[in-house]
Parts: C-alpha cells; sequence; structure tokens
C-alpha cells in the first residue's frame, strides 16, 4: 500500500514529497509515491492532490493524463480512500471555479471558487504569508491544531462552502477566507501544510494515520 502524490505538471512537489516522507517516517506510514501512473492511483492506500496555479490549467493538466481523474474518483468514491487537497487541489475538490472561466470541480465539497475581495481595499491579493488559523469544527487531522496555529497561503482565489459544517477552519484577511474543508474520507487545506512548519508536519502526519 503506498501514499500517493499525484504528479499533473501542476507544481513543484519537491517540498511536498520532502514532507510527507518526512512524517510517513515518523508515524510508521505507508511508503510515499509520486506519480501520475493511474493504476497506481488506483490502488493507493492514501492520495495526496497538490496544485499551483491558476484553477482551469490545473484541472486541464489533470484531466489531460488519460485515466487518471477517474482513477481518483474511483479510489475516492468506490474505495473510501483518504484523500488530501493542498491548494488548488483543495480548490478542485468544490462544485466549480470562476478563475478566468467555470470549470468544473469533482463537487465533493458544495461550493465554488472565488475571487478573494478584502474588506479592506490595502490588502493585497493575492493573500501571501502566514495567517492565523480559526478552528471552526474538531477533526481527526486536526488533532494537536489550535486556533492561533499558523500556516503559510499562496493563493488569490479562496473557497465559498455551501454547507457551514463542510468548513473545518478558516483565517481572517479582512474577511473571512476558508482554510480547511473536509467531509467523510476528505480533507482540503488551502494553505500549504509542507511549508507551514509544526503545524503543517502535524497534520501531514495525522492525515497518514488517520483512519476514517
Amino acid at each position: 500500500m503506498t501514499t500517493v502524490l499525484v504528479d499533473y505538471d501542476s507544481g513543484n512537489l519537491h517540498s511536498a514529497q520532502k514532507a510527507f516522507e518526512l512524517m510517513a517516517a515518523e508515524v510508521d506510514g505507508d511508503p510515499v509515491v509520486v506519480t501520475s501512473d493511474p493504476d497506481v492511483v488506483r490502488t493507493a492506500s492514501r492520495i495526496v492532490l497538490p496544485g499551483d496555479g491558476a484553477y482551469p490549467h490545473c484541472s486541464a493538466n489533470l484531466h489531460d493524463i488519460s485515466g487518471l481523474a477517474e482513477a481518483i474518483v474511483e479510489a475516492v468514491d468506490t474505495r473510501g480512500v483518504p484523500f488530501m487537497g493542498i491548494c488548488v487541489g483543495m480548490q478542485m475538490l468544490a462544485t466549480r471555479g470562476f478563475e478566468y472561466e467555470e470549470t468544473k470541480g469533482f463537487d465533493w465539497i458544495g461550493g465554488e471558487i472565488h475571487k478573494i475581495t478584502p474588506a479592506d481595499p490595502t490588502f493585497p491579493v493575492p493573500h501571501m504569508g502566514w495567517n492565523d488559523l480559526v478552528i471552526d469544527h474538531p477533526h481527526p487531522v486536526l488533532e494537536g491544531i489550535k486556533t492561533g496555529d499558523h500556516a503559510y497561503f499562496v493563493h488569490s482565489w479562496h473557497m465559498q462552502v455551501a454547507d457551514p459544517a463542510q468548513r473545518l477552519a478558516h483565517c481572517d484577511y479582512a474577511g473571512d477566507i476558508t482554510a480547511i474543508v473536509g467531509r467523510d474520507t476528505i480533507i482540503g487545506m488551502q494553505f500549504h501544510p509542507e511549508k507551514s512548519q509544526d503545524a503543517g508536519l502535524r497534520m501531514i502526519g495525522n492525515f497518514l494515520t488517520w483512519k476514517p
């Protein structure tokens, strides 16, 4: 069994791979594999979908690899494989996004991706750097994480969640920004846990031992 980091040419996977390998060794988790092979994804014990850049570009890259998106859906929907989306990988959990053009998501977390519009116009977009998490709902992947812990964000678009129960955490950036979403075997993080030091590593370790 393996934890798969999906490689679909949508961001540098090096830091994520190192962080997941580090925590897999610490918590005695499954081996970590970076792959775009649908057959490997289909049989994974856990799936991580990172993503950097524009939503439609990342979605197109994912669907351009024959069978890859279908393998992810089969693993998560049919086998209930634990899944983590990171940054744009989290945004693709939504029903649709509106960056440049309307783009369908997996629709695993009802909601839409919209441009960040801070109430204070002096706040720059993208939202970039460290921000405090506000925990809205407990979750096994958030064990040991508390309101006020820091996470590292880099994004201009964010998820507006239809069901408040599926928004696990947010942050304040002259307005609410959804930080973590989840339901069943699925969790998504708008920030980069692999770049979020102790708190991020703790969440990665929790994910690698999570048994939904």
